[in-house]
C-alpha cells in the first residue's frame, strides 16, 4: 500500500497551494522556496499522470482533477489532525497547562500554585509566563489567565477579577517625603508610570479633581516592574489592588489614600478554548481558581 502513495511530502505543498492558490503565498506559510513548492506539485502531477492546476499569467487555478484530490486530500488530513490531536490529548490527561501574564503569575500566581498541586496530585502542572496571544488550536495550553477587555476572539472566557488603583510606595519613601499625608503631596514627587497601563496618573489625578503635575519619574512595561521599581524607593506608582495585595500585606508597600480608588476597565479573566469548560483538567482548574480568588477578595475587603 505505502508504494501507490504519491510522495508523502507532496501533499502538504499541494494542500496549501490549493487553499491559497497561489505558490508564492504557500511557500511562505510553508517556508519554503517557491522553487521548492512548484517543483514538489510538479512531482505530485507526475505521480498521478494528471495536471492538478492550470497555470495561468499572473495566477492559477485548481483543474476538474485538482478540485477532486484537493476535497480529498483537506478531508484525510483534517481527519489525521483530529486523530492525533486525540492522541495527543489521551497521553496528556494528568499535564495541565496553565498559561498567564508576567504580572500576574510574578505577583499572584505563582505563590498560590502550591495548592493547586495539593489538590490535584495526580496533575503535572506547568506554568508558561507570557504575554504573547496564545492559539488554543495549537493545542497544548489547557487554560489561559490574561489581564484585558474581556474580548478574545475564537476562545470562550469569564472574568474572575476586578481591580482598582491607588498610589503606593515604600515606607522609607513617604518618610523621605514627609509623610505624603494628603493627595496635593504628590506634585512634589517622583511618580513611576506603567507604559501602556489603561489607566494612568492623569486619570487618577482627574478623578482627584487635582491638576496632574506632570511629575518626572522611571516608566515600565509591566505592572510588576513597577511594583518592584516602588519597593525600591524610586517614587510612588499607582498600584493595582490586585497585584500590590502581598507586597501591602508583608509592609513592602504602603496604601498612601486607599479611599482614593480609580475603578480599572480591564480585569482579570480566565480563557479557555470554546466549550472546553467542562473538560476535567479546565473543570478543575476552574473550581480551584474560584476558591482561591474568594479567599483573596475575604482577605483584602
Amino acid at each position: 500500500m505505502p508504494d501507490r502513495l504519491p510522495p508523502l511530502q507532496t501533499l502538504r505543498a499541494f494542500e496549501a497551494t490549493g487553499r491559497r492558490l497561489s505558490m508564492t503565498l504557500a511557500a511562505e506559510e510553508l517556508h519554503l522556496t517557491h522553487g521548492a513548492v512548484s517543483r514538489q506539485i510538479k512531482a505530485l502531477e507526475d505521480d498521478l499522470g494528471v495536471q492538478l492546476f492550470q497555470r495561468m499569467t499572473r495566477r492559477i487555478e485548481l483543474t476538474d482533477a485538482g478540485a477532486s484530490f484537493f476535497s480529498a486530500i483537506t478531508r484525510l488530513l483534517s481527519e489525521l489532525a483530529r486523530e492525533a490531536d486525540g492522541i495527543r490529548r489521551k497521553g496528556d490527561d494528568t499535564r495541565l497547562v496553565v498559561s498567564s501574564g508576567v504580572s500576574f503569575a510574578s505577583k499572584w500566581l505563582t505563590s498560590r500554585l502550591h495548592r493547586l498541586m495539593a489538590r490535584y496530585p495526580d496533575f503535572d502542572i506547568v506554568l508558561e509566563v507570557t504575554d504573547v496571544p496564545i492559539d488554543f488550536a495549537a493545542g497544548h495550553v489547557d487554560v489561559v489567565l490574561r489581564y484585558g477587555t474581556g474580548g478574545y476572539p475564537a476562545a470562550a472566557a469569564e472574568r474572575i477579577m476586578n481591580e482598582t488603583v491607588f498610589p503606593v510606595c515604600s515606607p522609607d519613601y513617604r518618610d523621605r517625603m514627609g509623610g505624603l499625608r494628603s493627595p496635593e503631596d504628590l506634585a512634589n514627587c517622583r511618580l513611576i508610570h506603567e507604559i501602556g497601563m489603561n489607566t494612568t496618573w492623569e486619570s487618577w489625578f482627574a478623578m482627584m479633581g487635582l491638576p496632574y503635575p506632570q511629575a518626572r519619574g522611571p516608566g515600565y512595561t509591566l505592572g510588576s516592574m513597577s511594583i518592584e521599581a516602588a519597593i525600591r524607593g524610586e517614587g510612588v506608582a499607582l498600584g493595582r489592588s490586585v497585584l500590590v495585595a502581598e507586597d501591602l500585606a508583608a509592609g513592602r508597600l504602603l496604601a498612601l489614600f486607599p479611599q482614593a480608588r480609580l475603578d480599572v476597565e480591564w480585569g482579570y479573566d480566565l480563557v479557555y478554548s470554546p466549550g472546553n469548560q467542562d473538560h476535567p483538567k479546565v473543570r478543575a482548574f476552574r473550581s480551584w481558581m474560584a476558591d482561591e480568588v474568594r479567599a483573596f477578595v475575604r482577605g483584602t475587603l
